[in-house]
Order: structure tokens, then sequence, then C-alpha cells
């Protein structure tokens, strides 16, 4: 059996591009991390944390692995989306359904994918 230790984001920026996730999830930098790093973590309470890495090439091609988001602190879905839009994510595809269901594929500053799902409470969950 394996662990997953962390989920990696190839990019350009990795300090600037760390701090627009930390924004986006209110999770923290590393303590050492800092502007020009090569390597920059978003600590998480447990493994999986989030690694930004700096690659020379830039994004050519759809993710092959993206990270599925959803509001919290009684927020839904569309105020989700409307707040990322707020910080500098961009709507790649808005596939919301008339009924309520559906999400949003969502751009991150250098262009990575991740979809903003309906909450926990907009499913029928406890948050």
């Amino acid at each position: 059996m394996i662990e997953i230790h962390s989920v990696t984001i190839d990019c350009a920026e990795p300090y600037e591009l760390a701090s627009w996730w930390s924004r986006a999830t209110g999770l923290p930098l590393g303590d050492d991390d800092r502007p020009g790093d090569d390597e920059v973590m978003l600590r998480t309470e447990q493994d999986p944390f989030l690694l930004f890495i700096r690659v020379p090439e830039g994004k050519t091609a759809k993710n092959r692995v993206h990270l599925d988001v959803n509001g919290t602190e009684g927020r839904t879905r569309d105020q989700e989306v409307e707040r990322l839009l707020g910080l500098g994510a961009t709507v790649l595809h808005d596939l919301r359904e008339a009924d309520g269901t559906g999400w949003v594929t969502m751009r991150d500053p250098e262009g990575n994918e991740f979809c903003v799902c309906r909450s926990q409470a907009e499913r029928g969950l406890p948050e």
C-alpha cells in the first residue's frame, strides 16, 4: 500500500501561485517559503499537502489531474465561483444545470483547471 504525500502542481512562479491558492483555500504557506523559491508548499492538516514546483515549460494542454473544491462556511457553489473570480480565477466551462446540479470548471492565474462543485449542504450532507 502507499500513502499520497502531496499533490504537485507545475508552474512558472511557485510562490505567487501558492499564495493565490492560499488565499483561495485558507491554507498557510510553509514557514520557510519565500518569493523566488523553486518549491512552495501549502500546509494541510494531514497529507496530502499541495506542492507547487517551478518548471521551465508553460502549460500546453488540459490537466490530467485536477482539484475539485467546494465552498465552506455556508458558501454555496455559486457564491464560491464569484469569490474565486474576485481573486483572479477565470471560468473555462460552466456546467451548472437548471436543477442546481453541475459544476464550474475554472482556471487559476497560471491556467491550471479546477472544478467548483456544490457545497456539502447543497448536496444534503453535513459540513
